[in-house]
């Protein structure tokens, strides 16, 4: 049997000669002598227990690093025209790639928000960048696959337009704030690629973090970094096991202000009228907005409020006797909701509830209906990524919306986890957006990217 380190050093030490012992005890030493002999004992003994010490297994540490470095774009100032239109021109965003997200954005919400009793809000980019960022390292059919839900087709040109649809977004001003975030969180005892880990940090803004997931401190920092992203707005509990060798992270968080605020002196109290029939009470913001534009569909009436930084909220009040999620059974008829109906011009009398809530979602099924099948399967093939089994194992999502008279606040993120082995006449110039009912809204970008949709069935839930 192979002796320890510790058991030679013990050995070398222990094993001296008979007669050199005996003749040590015959000897006659003076104090001084013993006085040392005693100095030098001790001094042994000493270096004993810490060589001991040094030889002993040591308990085989993770190196909790950061593998990347990200910079955040440069944010430009509120009202600087002239640096929005430079990003716009340095990072330009193809019309195709535009209506890929929103196709995605669509096809998605429909699946994930169709089947929601309560308050619900849902981001489609933040889901967008999560799978981006995985189809980054995916191969062959896996790919195929990724790309057909992501509605793109060539690998480089995908992650090349995250990175200027990042840079037309990015926002972080005195007014408001606009930022996507993402991060990986691997298992340190893999061997990773570092193609994958440079593309992440330099097109998806992605740090990389080497972590050990059989240790459930793992599980508190993926936490803290998502409050920290979102400005303490989620804090997710996260789960880890020994099998999981990789966590895709993205945060998104928005905040800004109406181009136009409520007066908080006509917020008031009145009916909320629930999908059943019954009736609640709560705090309704009260405006009129002469010469604006609205939209009225075949079941459904539209209007929108501006945000400061040229973002807009989108609100869809349902006909009487339409529910919103017959406006949400179809990625179809949720393109009509958002974007159809004929366009009018007049007089708005607005009359919205301010909420806030939390809702989180598991997106593996809605997924799968979407025909992503092999992700999940373990011949998925994320070479790209790293050797060996890697499949998705779990996809879920949290979001946050607050509205008030000031303005709006609202975050999401999403993780996916990688495992091994009444209307009015309507020829009326004027309308009514008494928003007393479940209805839908929606956060829609400058560039028409739909941050955030959901419902809203009952205001005084959080």
């Amino acid at each position: 049997m192979k002796s320890s380190p510790e058991r030679k050093l013990f050995d070398a030490i222990t094993d001296l000669p008979d007669h050199l012992i005996e003749e040590a005890g015959k000897t006659k030493l003076n104090f001084r002598y013993r006085t040392y002999r005693r100095m030098l004992a001790l001094t042994a003994c000493a270096a004993l227990i810490l060589c001991f010490i040094l030889f002993l297994p040591q308990k085989n540490i993770p190196p909790v690093t950061h593998l990347s470095e990200v910079f955040f774009p440069k944010a430009y100032a509120f009202g600087d025209d002239q640096a929005r239109l430079t990003i716009r021109k340095e990072h330009p965003v193809e019309n195709s790639f535009l209506s890929s997200v929103q196709s995605f954005s669509y096809d998605t919400a429909s699946h994930i928000l169709a089947d929601t009793d309560n308050n619900s809000a849902y981001s489609p980019l933040s889901l967008y960048y999560a799978l981006a960022l995985a189809a980054s390292g995916a191969k062959g059919d896996t790919w195929k696959e990724l790309a057909s839900l992501l509605h793109v087709s060539d690998q480089k040109e995908l992650s090349a337009q995250c990175f200027n649809l990042y840079h037309q977004l990015y926002t972080d001003n005195e007014v408001g704030k606009l930022k996507i975030a993402n991060s990986l969180w691997m298992d340190y005892r893999t061997k990773w690629k570092q193609p994958f880990i440079d593309l992440a940090a330099k097109q998806f803004f992605a740090s990389a973090h080497s972590v050990d997931f059989k240790d459930e401190s793992t599980a508190s920092s993926m936490s803290q970094w998502v409050a920290e992203q979102t400005e303490q707005t989620l804090s997710p509990r996260f789960s880890v096991s020994d099998i999981q060798l990789l966590s895709i992270l993205n945060t998104i968080y928005f905040k800004d202000e109406w181009t136009i605020p409520f007066h908080e002196n006509t917020t008031s109290e009145d009916s909320f009228y629930l999908s059943d029939g019954s009736m609640i009470s709560c705090n309704f913001m009260n405006r009129t907005d002469c010469n604006t534009s609205f939209y009225r569909g075949n079941q459904f009436l539209r209007a929108s409020l501006n945000f400061k930084n040229g973002s807009r909220m989108i609100f869809i009040l349902p006909n009487e006797g339409i529910s919103p999620y017959d406006l949400l059974s179809s990625p179809q008829q949720l393109r009509e909701a958002m974007e159809g109906g004929e366009e009018m011009n007049g007089t708005i009398t607005w009359k919205i509830p301010t909420f806030s809530f939390s809702s989180s979602s598991n997106l593996v099924e809605p997924l799968q209906d979407l025909g992503l099948s092999l992700s999940f399967c373990e011949n998925a093939d994320f070479s790209g990524i790293a050797d060996g089994q890697c499949y998705f194992s779990t996809i879920r999502q949290g979001t946050y919306l607050s509205i008030n008279e000031n303005g709006a606040e609202a975050s999401a993120f999403t993780e996916v986890t990688i495992e091994g082995s009444a209307m009015p006449d309507p020829d009326s110039n004027q309308v009514d957006m008494i928003l007393n009912r479940p209805f839908i809204y929606g956060i829609m970008t400058s560039n028409n990217m739909l941050l955030l949709v959901g419902t809203c069935t009952n205001p005084t839930l959080s």
